[in-house]
C-alpha cells in the first residue's frame, strides 16, 4: 500500500467521522437507522466509535491477537451530548496517529498478521458506509468519493482465504455466471471495471471489461452502496443489463 493511498484513507477516517459527528450532535439518538436493522443512531455512533479505538488499540500495542471489542478503553458514547461530537472525532484520531506510528508493523488483523496500515484502509470503508447509515437515517443522500467506493468495491469483492462469505456467495451464482460491475466515473478506467465469476466452488472477481449475465453501471459511490446494501438497485442511479435475478441473488447472499 503506497503512502498517497494510506493518507487517502486517513482522510476518509478523518471527514467521514467528522460528517457523522455533525449529524450526532443534538440530534435525537433514539431515531433509527434504516440500513442498520435494530441500530439507534447512538448505537451506530457507539459502533463507529468503539472501532475506531478498537482498530488503534490493536495498533498501539501491536497486538498479535485479537482485542475483544467490547473491552476496548472509553468505548462507549458519553450521555452528556457536548461530548459526543468530540468523542468521535477523538477515536478518528487516536486510530489515524497509531497506525502512522506503526507503519508497517505486523498486527492483528482477522486471523493473521498483516502491516498496521491495513487498518487505515479497512476503517476508511468501515467509517465511510456507517455515515452513509447516518445520513439516510438523517433523510440525505450520502456520496463516496469515487476513487474511496472504487478501493471499497475491490476491498468488498477480494476473496480473502478461510473468508466464510465464500460458502454464502456460491450460492448466489449459478456455475459460469458472470456479473460485471462498471463505475462510470471518469478516470477510473479499468480499476473501475470487475468481473465476477462462479467456476465450480469458487467465486473469482478481477477487474477488466466483459460480457455479464447481468451488469450493473452507475458512478462508483451508488455501485458500493448498492453491493453493501445501502441502497436498493431502485433507488441508486444504476442502470442494470440483463438478468436481473442474478443481481439480486448475490445481493441477499452478500450482508456488510
Amino acid at each position: 500500500m503506497t503512502t498517497a493511498a494510506t493518507e487517502r484513507f486517513y482522510a476518509e477516517i478523518a471527514a467521514s467521522t467528522a460528517t457523522l459527528a455533525s449529524i450526532v450532535d443534538g440530534a435525537d439518538l433514539t431515531r433509527p437507522v434504516p440500513t442498520c436493522p435494530d441500530w439507534t443512531l447512538r448505537q451506530l455512533a457507539t459502533h463507529v466509535g468503539r472501532a475506531h479505538r478498537w482498530a488503534g488499540e490493536i495498533v498501539a500495542t501491536r497486538s498479535a491477537e485479537s482485542i475483544p471489542f467490547r473491552a476496548v478503553p472509553d468505548g462507549r458514547l458519553p450521555d452528556d451530548p457536548g461530548l459526543q461530537a468530540g468523542w468521535l472525532r477523538d477515536g478518528a484520531d487516536r486510530l489515524i496517529s497509531a497506525v502512522r506510528a506503526a507503519g508497517t508493523e505486523p498486527v492483528w488483523a482477522f486471523a493473521r498478521l498483516r502491516p498496521a496500515s491495513f487498518w487505515a484502509r479497512r476503517m476508511a470503508h468501515e467509517t465511510a458506509v456507517h455515515r452513509a447509515d447516518a445520513e439516510i437515517a438523517a433523510g440525505r443522500g450520502p456520496v463516496i468519493d469515487a476513487g474511496i467506493a472504487a478501493d471499497g468495491i475491490d476491498e468488498w469483492l477480494e476473496d480473502e482465504p478461510g473468508d466464510d462469505s465464500q460458502a454464502s456467495r456460491l450460492g448466489a451464482l449459478a456455475d459460469g455466471q458472470v456479473l460485471h460491475f462498471h463505475a462510470t466515473d471518469e478516470g477510473l478506467g479499468e480499476a473501475g471495471e470487475w468481473l465476477v465469476q462462479r467456476s465450480g466452488d469458487r467465486i473469482t472477481a478481477r477487474h477488466g471489461h466483459g460480457r455479464g449475465d447481468a451488469a450493473v453501471r452507475g458512478p462508483a459511490s451508488a455501485l458500493l452502496l448498492v453491493l453493501v446494501r445501502r441502497l436498493a438497485p431502485d433507488d441508486a442511479p444504476v442502470q442494470i443489463i440483463g438478468d436481473r435475478a442474478v443481481l439480486e441473488r448475490w445481493l441477499a447472499a452478500t450482508p456488510f
